[in-house]
């Protein structure tokens, strides 16, 4: 099984704007309890969806920037991006088919 990989400010564009495969991003933070409920999903759809969407995780707290660009007000944040650009997003902690329905939209 694969879990979701870390990203952070600095290697952001390259490895989600720059992406050949759709990228979901997870807005993320230690503290926040529906983050932590999120993570066995997240990982799961990683595995799931490998080779077909790249799932990330971004702490929100040690990657500041990015969140910020992207208008990030709430966590847990899934944001969708597909040749760079914001295809949806979805806020709070969602069951594991709120969130494939997301990946739907560019898996197939």
């Amino acid at each position: 099984m694969s879990s979701a990989q870390a990203v952070t400010d600095t290697d952001f564009a390259k490895e989600v704007l720059e992406s050949d495969i759709p990228v979901v991003v997870d807005f993320w933070a230690t503290w926040c309890g529906p983050c932590q409920a999120m993570g066995p999903v997240i990982d799961a759809v990683a595995g799931d969806y490998a080779g077909k969407v790249k799932v990330l995780k971004l702490n929100v707290d040690e990657n500041p920037v990015t969140p910020s660009k992207y208008g990030v007000r709430g966590i847990p944040t899934l944001i969708l991006f597909d040749k760079g650009e914001i295809v949806d997003r979805i806020i709070g902690a969602q069951p594991k088919n709120a969130v494939e329905n997301l990946l739907k939209k560019v898996a197939g």
